[in-house]
């Protein structure tokens, strides 16, 4: 049995060294690591699963980010350990973490990643929304966590305000 808990600062070496684990070494150039640049976590939304052995299995991580003076959560990155991938650890990630964000008052979720494994999280293409280059338009995806939360939302996506 997993336990889901908030990612604390201990855990800080361990998640690392999963996302290196899970993704190409140049992951930090990624144009989403500009937003988090010297922007601290959504604390109450970064969460691990560790399996019955103490190790994490899994893990989310969520950044605050704006589109013209819109409030917007960035998801991401969320990664699961190699010999625990196929178990479903990243959607249940993925579920109990969108409900927890639409708890505490959070509005739009967006993220960069693979529209056929987001859609049945209900994420779809941002059409009016641009992260910064290089990012692959197709891949930029929100889920409205309010009705309407994306109506109106167009621009550039920046770092939160005072970051």
């Amino acid at each position: 049995m997993y336990q889901l808990e908030q990612e604390q600062p201990a855990d800080w070496w361990e998640v690392e060294a999963l996302y290196d684990l899970c993704f190409a070494p140049g992951r930090t150039a990624l144009s989403s690591y500009r937003l988090r640049d010297g922007v601290p976590p959504v604390a109450a939304l970064c969460a691990v699963l560790r399996d019955p052995e103490g190790p994490i299995a899994a893990v989310i991580r969520y950044w605050p980010a704006e589109i013209e003076g819109h409030d917007v959560l960035l998801l991401g990155p969320v990664a699961v350990h190699p010999t625990r991938q196929g178990e479903g650890l990243g959607a249940l990630l993925i579920t109990e973490t969108l409900a927890e964000a639409r708890i505490l008052g959070w509005e739009r979720v967006m993220l960069v990643g693979d529209a056929p494994y987001y859609r049945r999280f209900g994420f779809r293409k941002l059409d009016d929304v641009v992260m910064p280059p290089p990012t692959n338009p197709d891949r930029v995806l929100g889920v409205a966590l309010v009705a309407g939360a994306w109506n109106g939302i167009r621009g550039e996506v920046t770092k939160a305000r005072g970051a």
